[in-house]
């Protein structure tokens, strides 16, 4: 308790450099309240007590004496009534009271969501994938990081290979999953996962008998094709596998996402080769089937800015590269 000098004369209005009373207001408006006094103002205002609320705030009584003086000069009007007995609010520091703890809370508040967000635990992460990598691994990394970090926000858009690039350069997106990335200026990418390729052909097809499909035996059939302009490096793996075999695929039909190309071959519009992936997709007169040569395979990728210092992508990139590691699946079996 701060007892009271009878001839002590009540706070005074603080002046400004023109001999003004002070609003304790910038000259844009804004408050000049210090945090550490609207706290000392909040902790005495509970203790009603001088000596027990410098005691919670860590400092001598004086200084406490000081702040409440200085903040009630800001404010032009007693926050408290500080008789022989007792320290009272005053209807100034009633009304004062709550908009202090609001804002103390507030100020909390920030700081603990900046701190998560300096930790990659809150914030917004922007995601692009393959549609086909929904077969795969992205519903396991997807859940992983949910599950890690709650309190990030992912926005997940499903792309092909050509947006998702231009909008991890433009800085749209920041982390890209997407299949044979190619190189580019200023993105990374980090190989996730590899898998084979399967002939995907009509359940009617004489090929669809037997077992394994030469990829020679291909030639001459119209194929259901990713247009090159949306997926420009596994549009050129496939044709690869087709040259490589003594022929130029013949494209008889186009479509932008695999179930596409897999419905297209179900109504006898053509063949195609695709991710083994692929054949998690359940199209009505559709047979996969293994290729020789096998050995062929397709790059998973999970790209990102080179410079890009978010600890969001940081945390997004490790929990992609748990998740797609070959101990992370059950049975401990690599993607086909």
């Amino acid at each position: 308790m701060e007892p009271r000098a009878p001839d002590r004369p009540p706070p005074a209005t603080e002046r400004t450099s023109t001999g003004r009373p002070s609003t304790g207001r910038t000259s844009t408006g804004r408050p000049e309240l210090a945090l550490h006094q609207l706290h000392a103002f909040a902790v005495l205002a509970e203790e009603l007590h001088f000596g027990r609320a410098a005691e919670r705030l860590g400092i001598a009584q004086p200084p406490l004496s000081q702040q409440i003086r200085r903040l009630e000069s800001r404010v032009g009007h007693p926050l408290f009534d500080r008789g022989p007995g007792a320290v009272t609010l005053t209807p100034a520091g009633h009304e004062l009271l709550p908009a202090a703890r609001r804002a103390l809370g507030e100020i909390a508040g920030g700081l603990d969501a900046a701190r998560r967000a300096g930790r990659g635990e809150a914030g917004r992460i922007r995601i692009g994938f393959a549609a086909s990598l929904a077969l795969t691994v992205l519903p396991r990394i997807l859940g992983a990081y949910h599950d890690r970090y709650p309190g990030v926000e992912m926005e997940v858009r499903e792309m092909t290979t050509a947006p998702q690039v231009a909008a991890l350069c433009d800085g749209s997106l920041d982390v890209g999953l997407l299949r044979e990335p190619p190189e580019v200026d200023g993105l990374e990418a980090e190989p996730l996962l590899s898998e084979g390729f399967v002939a995907v052909l009509p359940a009617g097809h004489p090929l669809a008998a037997g077992r394994v499909v030469p990829v020679a035996a291909l030639a001459g059939e119209p194929f259901v094709l990713l247009p090159r302009e949306a997926a420009p490096t596994v549009h050129d793996r496939i044709a690869g596998l087709c040259r490589a075999a003594g022929f130029e695929p013949r494209a008889g039909q186009r479509a932008v996402e695999w179930q596409t190309v897999c419905a297209l071959v179900g109504a006898d519009l053509g063949v195609s080769l695709a991710p083994a992936s692929v054949r998690r997709i359940r199209a009505a007169g559709v047979a996969y089937r293994r290729i020789s040569p096998g050995g062929a395979r397709t790059t998973v990728a999970a790209c990102f800015r080179r410079d890009d210092p978010d600890p969001l992508v940081a945390r997004f990139l490790r929990t992609a590269r748990e998740q797609s590691s070959p101990a992370s699946r059950p049975g401990g079996h690599p993607l086909p």
